[in-house]
């Protein structure tokens, strides 16, 4: 009996973000993290319409002393 020198990769089980439902990270979950391509469009949705953000600094640009009026 011979031994395979394949290595062997452990299974990494996510949870999908819309649905919780566990997503093997693989090649044969092409929407991953997604477990569908219906959660998938359900999260661009929540970023499209704004329900979702990723936090930064405030907008500096009306408070930042730049004025067109001042002729800069």
């Amino acid at each position: 009996m011979t031994q395979s020198n394949t290595p062997t990769t452990p299974i990494t089980v996510v949870k999908c973000p819309t649905c919780q439902t566990e997503v093997v990270w693989g090649e044969q979950s092409p929407f991953r993290p997604f477990c569908c391509k219906r959660c998938q469009l359900i999260d661009l949705g929540e970023w499209a319409e704004e329900e979702k953000a990723i936090p930064g600094a405030p907008d500096m640009s009306d408070s930042d002393g730049w004025s067109e009026d001042m002729g800069y």
